[in-house]
This record gives C-alpha cells, sequence and structure tokens, in this order.
C-alpha cells in the first residue's frame, strides 16, 4: 500500500454541527497523509523523473500532501460512497460548483446537495507550486536529481497582461516560479506577439532582465522579469530561460490516486473510511478536470495493486485539453493553448490524426488493462470557443462525428461561460481581465447535480444516464466557429473577435514527459467548431436551459477583452457575455436592435415564468435537472427579468 501513514490534526463538527436530511450531522477531518511509492512498479511507470527522486534505503519515493475529508458522523446513514473533488490550485470546488456554495467560502455547504446524498466527501493537495494559504491543501514533492546534481533544463513560461507593468513574475496567478538558475543567461529569450499563435517578435536581451520592481526601483530576482520599458496590455509574452529545480509533478496524480485507494480498500485502523467505501466518483472542474483527464490517459486509475481508483468520474469544462500534470518543469496552473495540455488525443476513444499519423485515445491503456471507469465529460460554451470541446466528439479534421466508448457521456451546457453565471452582473475577474460586455449570466450548477445523480446512478445501480447533447456534424449543429460573426455583427456593439482561440498541432519533442523543443515546431491547425445559434445568437445545440429556451437576453460563451486592458480584437479567455434585449419596443427601435424586446416576446412577468416552469419541467422528464432544482431556476428567472425591469448593476470582480 502506497501510503505510508495517515495523520488526522483536527477532527471537528461540519458546518456546527448542522443536520443534513436523513444523513444526519458531518464531521470534518484535516491532516497529512504520507506516501511511499515504488519507481519500479509498473502502476509508477509513466511518471516523469520518479527514478530521479531521493529514494529511501527500501528504494521508495517519500512524499506527503494535506488532505481533508467531510463524512457522516454516523457512517451507517451515509450511502458507503467517496466523492473526490480535485482541489483547483489548491482550493475545493465541488461545494461551490455543485451545491452552488458561495466563492468566498469554498467549504460552505451551500444547499447540502452532497451532504444529503450522504457522500463521504475528500479533497487532497497534489499541486506542488500553490504558495503557502490557510485552509488551501498542497503537495510536498521530491527534486529530481542525476549525477551533476539537481537536474537543469530549459522551461517557457507565457503572460499576457491585463495593465501596463514594468516587472512580471515567472509563473501563473502569482505560483511559485521555477527560479532561473543564474541572472545572466545570455542565451535565454523573450518573444512578443500581438495575440495569442500570432507572429513572435524577439525582444533585444538588452532590454529585460531577471529582476523585479521593488520602491519604484528594479532589483535582481530569479523569479521575475523586468523590463524597462513596460510590457504592454494584451499582448503575449514568452520568456524561455534556464532552471535547476525539478520537482517530480506526476507524483500529484499519485497522491489521488494512492489516498483514494487507501481510503477505499485499506482495513487499516488508522483509516477513517475502513470498511465503508463501496463505490467511489471524482469530479474536477476546469483545470481539474484536465488534471482527471491526464490520470486518464496515463492509466493511473488503477493502483498498485491492479484495482481499480475511481469507478465514475466527471471532467467538467475541461474541454478536450489536458495539463503540464506530469512533465519535467511542468507548470500545473499554466493554461496557455502552445503547451503539451494541447496534444493529441482529444477523444476517449483510439483515433489516427492523419496529419501526424499519431494514433491514440484518452482512454486507450485503461481500456485495454479493463480499468476504465464510466465518465462524463460537461463543457460549457467557453471551452468550444476556446477551439478545443469540439475534439471531443468530432475527429481531428473536422469532417466526422465520434461515436464515444459505451462508457462514456458527453454533455454541452448551451449558451455557458466557465465560471458559473450570477448576479449582479459582473465584467471584471480578480484576475484584472475586463470584458467588454457583462458576464454570462447563465448559472449552469442545477446541470452538475444531475450529473452527479445520473453517473451515481449509473455507478452503483447500472441506471444508463440520458443520452449525451453536444453539437453534431451529422444534423448541421457543429458549425466552424467563424461562420457566426454575420450573427453577431448584426446587433448593435456586440462585436465579434478578430483572432479566434484555436489549438494547433504542436511537436515539443516530448520524450518520457522532457521537451526537446521550447518552442514548440508550429504545425497545421485543428479544426475550431462550435454550435449553431438562432435569430437572437443563442445556442441550439446541448442542455438548453430556460435562459436560451425562453431568452431576455443573448447569452454567450465568448467574450471580447475591454479595449483598456488590451488585446481587445480577441476573445477573454475563459468568460462570456450577457446583451440583453431591451425591455420596450421603442428602446429596440431606437437602437436599432434586430432582436425583438421583452415585452414583444411576453405578455408579462407571469407568463414569462409560466414558460420558464415548462421548460424546466421538460429538463426534468428527460433527466437533466433534479425536479428539486424547478424553484430554484424559477427564481433565478424572475431575479433576471426584475433586473431588465430596473437597470443593469454596476461592474463589480466577478468570480474566479
Amino acid at each position: 500500500m502506497a501510503v505510508k501513514s495517515i495523520n488526522i490534526n483536527q477532527r471537528v463538527p461540519y458546518s456546527g454541527g448542522k443536520s443534513f436530511g436523513d444523513v444526519g450531522a458531518f464531521e470534518q477531518l484535516d491532516g497529512i497523509v504520507h506516501f511511499a511509492v515504488n519507481p519500479s512498479d509498473s502502476a509508477n511507470a509513466l511518471i516523469t523523473d520518479l527514478a530521479l527522486a531521493p529514494k529511501t534505503s527500501a528504494g521508495l519515493v517519500e512524499f506527503s500532501a494535506d488532505f481533508r475529508i467531510v463524512k457522516p458522523v454516523d457512517q451507517q446513514k451515509g450511502s458507503h460512497k467517496l466523492f473526490f473533488d480535485v482541489v483547483n490550485r489548491g482550493k475545493p470546488l465541488s461545494l461551490l460548483r455543485i451545491n452552488s456554495g458561495p466563492e468566498e467560502a469554498p467549504m460552505n455547504e451551500g444547499n447540502g446537495f452532497l451532504m444529503r446524498c450522504g457522500y463521504t466527501q475528500v479533497w487532497c493537495g497534489w499541486q506542488h507550486d500553490f504558495p503557502n494559504t490557510p485552509g488551501f491543501l498542497k503537495i510536498q514533492i521530491p527534486i529530481a536529481s542525476d549525477a551533476n546534481g539537481p537536474v537543469s533544463g530549459q522551461i517557457a513560461v507565457t503572460f499576457q497582461p491585463n495593465k501596463a507593468t514594468n516587472s512580471e513574475m515567472l509563473s501563473d496567478r502569482g505560483h511559485i516560479p521555477y527560479p532561473a538558475n543564474n541572472l545572466d543567461q545570455p542565451n535565454a529569450t523573450l518573444t512578443v506577439c500581438d495575440y495569442d499563435g500570432g507572429p513572435r517578435t524577439t525582444v533585444p536581451r538588452s532590454d529585460w532582465f531577471f529582476g523585479r520592481e521593488e520602491s519604484g526601483k528594479s532589483v535582481p530576482d530569479n523569479g521575475h522579469i523586468y523590463m524597462e520599458r513596460g510590457f504592454e496590455p494584451g499582448k503575449v509574452y514568452q520568456c524561455i530561460y534556464t532552471t535547476s529545480s525539478a520537482p517530480v509533478v506526476g507524483l500529484g496524480m499519485a497522491s489521488v490516486r494512492d489516498l483514494v485507494s487507501y481510503l477505499r480498500y485499506s482495513d487499516d485502523r488508522n483509516n477513517p473510511c475502513a470498511g465503508d467505501i463501496h463505490h467511489t466518483i471524482a469530479f474536477g472542474s476546469s483545470q481539474s478536470g484536465r488534471f482527471l483527464r491526464e490520470m486518464l490517459y496515463l492509466a493511473m486509475n488503477q493502483d498498485e495493486k491492479d484495482r481499480m481508483v475511481f469507478d465514475g468520474i466527471i471532467a467538467n469544462i475541461a474541454g478536450g485539453r489536458r495539463g503540464e500534470f506530469n512533465q519535467r518543469f511542468g507548470q500545473p496552473s499554466n493554461t496557455v493553448e502552445a503547451s503539451t495540455a494541447s496534444l493529441f488525443p482529444f477523444a476517449d476513444i483510439q483515433q489516427v490524426d492523419s496529419e501526424t499519423g499519431i494514433s491514440d485515445g484518452l482512454l486507450a491503456r485503461l481500456t485495454a488493462r479493463g480499468k476504465a471507469p464510466k465518465l462524463f465529460l460537461t463543457n460549457t460554451s467557453s471551452e468550444y470557443w476556446g477551439g478545443h470541446a469540439a475534439l471531443t466528439h468530432i475527429d481531428a479534421t473536422g469532417t466526422k462525428d465520434i461515436v464515444p466508448s459505451h462508457t462514456v457521456r458527453i454533455y454541452h451546457f448551451a449558451g455557458t461561460q466557465h465560471s458559473p453565471g450570477v448576479l449582479p452582473l459582473k465584467h471584471v475577474q480578480p484576475t484584472g481581465a475586463v470584458g467588454l460586455h457583462p458576464f454570462n449570466w447563465v448559472d449552469w450548477r442545477p446541470l452538475m447535480r444531475a450529473a452527479v445523480a445520473n453517473l451515481d446512478a449509473w455507478v452503483c445501480e447500472n441506471i444508463p444516464p440520458p443520452p449525451s447533447q453536444h453539437p453534431r456534424l451529422d444534423n448541421g449543429t457543429a458549425i466552424p466557429t467563424d461562420s457566426l460573426k454575420s450573427v453577431y455583427d448584426t446587433f448593435p456593439g456586440y462585436g465579434f473577435p478578430r483572432y479566434l482561440r484555436h489549438l494547433s498541432r504542436f511537436d515539443f519533442g516530448l520524450e518520457e514527459g522532457i521537451t526537446k523543443n521550447l518552442p514548440p515546431i508550429t504545425g497545421k491547425p485543428y479544426p475550431t467548431l462550435t454550435t449553431t445559434v438562432d435569430q437572437d445568437g443563442n445556442e441550439l445545440a446541448g442542455i438548453r436551459l430556460p435562459d436560451l429556451a425562453v431568452p431576455l437576453a443573448t447569452v454567450t460563451g465568448w467574450n471580447l477583452r475591454h479595449p483598456d486592458t488590451g488585446g481587445d480584437d480577441q476573445t477573454h479567455r475563459i468568460m462570456g457575455a450577457t446583451v440583453p434585449f431591451t425591455f420596450t419596443r421603442q428602446e429596440r427601435q431606437e437602437r436599432g436592435d434586430p432582436r425583438p424586446s421583452v415585452e414583444e416576446r411576453y405578455a408579462s412577468k407571469e407568463d414569462y415564468l409560466d414558460r420558464v416552469e415548462e421548460v424546466a419541467k421538460e429538463l426534468v422528464s428527460r433527466r437533466y435537472l433534479l425536479e428539486e432544482d424547478i424553484p430554484r431556476l424559477t427564481q433565478m428567472a424572475a431575479e433576471r427579468y426584475e433586473l431588465l425591469e430596473t437597470t443593469l448593476a454596476d461592474p463589480q470582480p466577478a468570480d474566479d
């Protein structure tokens, strides 16, 4: 067993001892789990640089991670199911994105859905470079060394400022950077382009150095770069330099695999779940969903004893990408297109990329070993406009629909953005990114609750879930993204991006998790496809919530960057837009808006809400929505209607 020991440092009543339905009260356990894995075990064969990590006298590699468990006090009242949430940059997300909890309190129970279902909920640190922040979970992993000492090599860091600045950290979102191994590095390069994937210009080495701004002055710093003339907002910069720190990043996947395996199978007296867990489900959202896709690709859903780890998995808003979760100098938070996260394959089944001749599939290894879980891929419109979600169900040529494995369902949440929509309407992210339009207000979390219930029934009772719902070529609902320009150009002030996001065929010279080509050799782009839209610009394919079926606005998975942040001809990376209809016919005519006004669509607020309820009931009948969420959908619809009756809220910071 790869878990060496488990130490519970704190055991307290969860949510003040609150009772949840028939399950009753829960307790929260926080602690540290210690691991020792065998580099020679075939289950660990694909972990990059594991053989170069320090070893014990028994030849094992040790590491540790923070963990958290929220479980029923009376386990007999629970469901005997483990629900694992892959933390996102150290932060739990399931209570936010399934229970509709508040963004500012990630451990708040929200509506209590997962608790009422009786799940034992588990979180575990897997990301090594997250800053030490109270309440967030991370992992402590060893550094790879060879005969010459700590492993050295090149790393590429990409950033796009949202405001003018003289210095930038060599990491994503303030994470711990890979330090430059010396400050001179005459061969280090800095390039800049006007948009992601555009032609690059080299910034002279004499114009920048490894340093940062402090008290109005520049000082040397191996984790930052400094340029006197400043970095321009909206431009995309890439710095390639040498570092001498190679954490064994892939151990993050081993921590998840081995903790869940221990909780599920071990009869160790220190196991707080011993003998209780019959089934396991994993949930990962955004970067955490990509983490789960990488785990699946590397066949890490089987432990060192060849046992199934997760019976079911939901990879939410991950699109077709994976991540730098198992490469030398991997940046687990990196989301840029030109990274190994964008490499083929994208779909679950085995297919051939006719351009490169590569044959592969996301589940190829696990299917061959009989350890493939039941899998839901749930995506918003933002992942389609990011240029990669369609690749999970349309082949690499963009000419043929893919029939997924019988254990896979693919659901597109139509007209939604990467993060659940909320009111009041917001324009600004905490990262400083600003949208030209208010962000998308559609809250897709009710669809996630139904997805959890459907996957649970599939895993535990073998009840097939509802069919996949997504754009398709064979019925004409999947189309090239750029073909929609003519639709949105008719809406006053809406705009359309000049540069659309897409993935290309990148050759990093990747061998055993080590990149040889930085920057990569760029080949032919993959097709960029999304769904058809109606006369309002709202999507037609996928699961359509009342926000689209009974609309008050055009809601999209894309938004333009605000001119104040530069790059205003590009899409915002992850946020969509809400552009409400005018409320009256007179307003519409004055603005020259072709979209009918609210009063032209609905006889009254009551008429509108009656239609919303009809759509919600129809979704319940098809099992894409739970009956308990009908009142919530109706309430949200009323709030949006009332907002348009009055005025739009002032811009406020948006959820990350």
